[in-house]
Protein backbone atom coordinates (compact mmCIF):
# COMPACT_ATOMS: atom_id res chain seq x y z
CA UNK A 1 0.00 0.00 0.00
CA UNK A 2 1.17 3.47 -0.77
CA UNK A 3 1.03 5.89 1.84
CA UNK A 4 1.03 9.67 1.45
CA UNK A 5 2.09 12.21 4.64
CA UNK A 6 1.02 15.62 4.15
CA UNK A 7 -2.05 17.78 4.88
CA UNK A 8 -5.05 18.25 2.83
CA UNK A 9 -4.39 22.13 2.51
CA UNK A 10 -1.46 21.65 1.17
CA UNK A 11 -1.34 22.12 -2.92
CA UNK A 12 1.85 19.87 -3.02
CA UNK A 13 -0.19 17.42 -1.34
CA UNK A 14 -3.54 18.33 -3.45
CA UNK A 15 -1.54 17.64 -6.37
CA UNK A 16 -0.57 14.06 -5.59
CA UNK A 17 -3.73 13.18 -4.13
CA UNK A 18 -5.57 14.18 -7.50
CA UNK A 19 -2.72 12.05 -9.33
CA UNK A 20 -3.41 9.35 -7.32
CA UNK A 21 -7.05 9.70 -7.77
CA UNK A 22 -6.93 10.38 -11.22
CA UNK A 23 -4.36 7.33 -11.89
CA UNK A 24 -6.64 4.82 -10.00
CA UNK A 25 -4.06 4.38 -7.45
CA UNK A 26 -4.95 3.01 -4.19
CA UNK A 27 -3.54 5.02 -1.49
CA UNK A 28 -3.59 5.83 2.67
CA UNK A 29 -3.63 9.61 3.55
CA UNK A 30 -1.86 10.46 7.00
CA UNK A 31 -2.50 13.48 7.52
CA UNK A 32 0.65 15.08 9.84
CA UNK A 33 -1.32 17.30 11.34
CA UNK A 34 -3.84 15.29 13.00
CA UNK A 35 -1.42 12.26 13.19
CA UNK A 36 2.13 13.84 13.91
CA UNK A 37 4.82 11.36 12.85
CA UNK A 38 6.99 9.83 15.84
CA UNK A 39 10.62 10.51 15.65
CA UNK A 40 11.21 6.89 14.47
CA UNK A 41 9.41 7.59 11.81
CA UNK A 42 11.34 10.81 10.68
CA UNK A 43 14.46 8.99 11.01
CA UNK A 44 13.35 6.15 8.79
CA UNK A 45 12.64 8.88 6.15
CA UNK A 46 16.07 10.56 6.24
CA UNK A 47 17.47 7.09 5.64
CA UNK A 48 15.70 7.37 2.22
CA UNK A 49 16.32 11.02 1.53
CA UNK A 50 18.64 13.61 2.47
CA UNK A 51 17.80 15.63 6.00
CA UNK A 52 17.73 19.13 3.92
CA UNK A 53 15.53 18.11 0.90
CA UNK A 54 13.21 16.78 3.89
CA UNK A 55 13.41 20.34 5.52
CA UNK A 56 10.87 22.81 4.22
CA UNK A 57 12.90 25.90 4.71
CA UNK A 58 9.90 27.78 2.53
CA UNK A 59 6.90 27.10 4.37
CA UNK A 60 5.23 29.06 7.07
CA UNK A 61 5.88 27.23 10.13
CA UNK A 62 9.94 28.08 9.10
CA UNK A 63 9.61 31.87 9.13
CA UNK A 64 7.07 31.72 11.99
CA UNK A 65 9.95 29.88 13.69
CA UNK A 66 12.80 32.58 12.65
CA UNK A 67 14.81 29.25 11.48
CA UNK A 68 16.36 31.16 9.20
CA UNK A 69 18.13 33.40 11.85
CA UNK A 70 20.10 29.73 13.19
CA UNK A 71 22.55 28.14 11.06
CA UNK A 72 20.78 24.34 11.29
CA UNK A 73 23.53 21.55 10.44
CA UNK A 74 21.52 18.25 8.74
CA UNK A 75 21.30 17.28 12.85
CA UNK A 76 19.52 19.80 14.32
CA UNK A 77 17.29 19.79 11.42
CA UNK A 78 16.27 16.58 12.14
CA UNK A 79 15.82 17.91 15.69
CA UNK A 80 13.36 20.36 14.48
CA UNK A 81 11.67 17.72 12.20
CA UNK A 82 10.61 15.16 14.78
CA UNK A 83 9.72 18.16 17.33
CA UNK A 84 7.62 20.01 14.00
CA UNK A 85 6.17 18.01 11.65
CA UNK A 86 5.01 20.90 9.88
CA UNK A 87 8.68 21.68 8.69
CA UNK A 88 8.60 18.42 6.77
CA UNK A 89 8.46 18.96 2.61
CA UNK A 90 5.22 17.43 1.32
CA UNK A 91 4.02 15.18 0.09
CA UNK A 92 5.92 12.53 1.24
CA UNK A 93 5.15 9.13 -0.74
CA UNK A 94 5.72 5.62 1.23
CA UNK A 95 6.05 2.65 -0.98
CA UNK A 96 7.22 -0.87 0.77
CA UNK A 97 11.32 -0.14 -0.53
CA UNK A 98 11.45 3.44 -1.25
CA UNK A 99 10.40 7.17 -0.06
CA UNK A 100 9.82 10.56 -2.07
CA UNK A 101 9.63 13.56 -1.27
CA UNK A 102 8.45 16.69 -3.25
CA UNK A 103 6.22 16.69 -6.23
CA UNK A 104 6.98 14.70 -9.50
CA UNK A 105 4.71 13.81 -11.22
CA UNK A 106 6.83 12.43 -14.34
CA UNK A 107 9.08 9.70 -11.51
CA UNK A 108 4.85 9.17 -10.46
CA UNK A 109 4.26 8.17 -13.64
CA UNK A 110 7.39 6.22 -13.89
CA UNK A 111 7.18 3.97 -10.88
CA UNK A 112 3.42 3.82 -10.45
CA UNK A 113 1.99 2.76 -13.37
Amino acid sequence: MIKVYGIKTCGSVRKALKFFKDNNIEIEFIDIRKNPLECETIHSFASYIDVDKLFNNKGTKYRQLELKNFNLDKNAKLEWLCKENMLLKRPIIQTSDTILCGVDEKLWSDLFQ
